[in-house]
């Protein structure tokens, strides 16, 4: 089998196994993410899997910098990627994101065993910067769209002041309806 079909069946064998699981989305036919954990609990992580033209004989790209964990210290990262790095290592040449991502959700609490959230980074930014960013915003002061006083009126005459539509405002096609199909003649 060649790299391409090998790719293709593990790619269907994925599909099927995480299909209605939200912690599993195929970004592209060689890119995934997979999330390790509960979306509130902050001892989860998400890992960003890429394969290279030549996997599974060669490594898959491993990365964990989502936006999802920019709580995760980068110590944590580091730990993570290598103890997944050590299992992508034992099991090269053969389909592996299952046993990786089943690996990992097994050993999350040891991943996360050092982990202290990152509540806020610190940025360090000049006065000159801040000076820059002032003179800036105050000339690029945007107007808004302006409604002519018929598109206002057009506006609020669709809805009430609870945003539905007024009792009765389709009376007319009733009536119209009804004259055209003859209704009921009294004689």
């Amino acid at each position: 089998m060649t790299a391409n079909e090998d790719q293709e069946m593990e790619l269907e064998a994925l599909q099927s196994i995480y299909e209605g699981d939200d912690c599993f989305k195929e970004l592209s036919p060689v890119s995934f993410q997979f999330r390790v954990g509960d979306l509130d609990d902050s001892k989860s992580f998400m890992v960003e899997v890429s394969w290279p033209e030549s996997y599974p004989e060669t490594a898959p790209q491993i990365t964990l910098d989502t936006f999802f964990n920019n709580r995760l210290s980068t110590e944590t990262k580091q730990y993570i990627l290598s103890k997944i790095g050590e299992q992508v290592e034992a099991n090269l040449g053969t389909a592996m994101m299952y046993t990786l991502f089943e690996w990992a959700k097994e050993n999350r609490e040891t991943l996360m065993e050092n982990h202290q959230p990152v509540t806020s980074a610190v940025t360090v930014i000049s006065n000159s910067d801040i000076m820059n960013n002032s003179n800036a915003v105050s000339k690029k002061k945007e107007k808004k769209e302006q409604l002519t006083k018929a598109q206002k009126r057009k506006l609020i005459g669709r809805t009430d002041n609870k945003g539905e539509l007024p009792r009765g405002w389709n009376w007319i096609d009733v009536i119209k309806h009804l004259s055209k199909t003859g209704g009921k003649e009294e004689d």
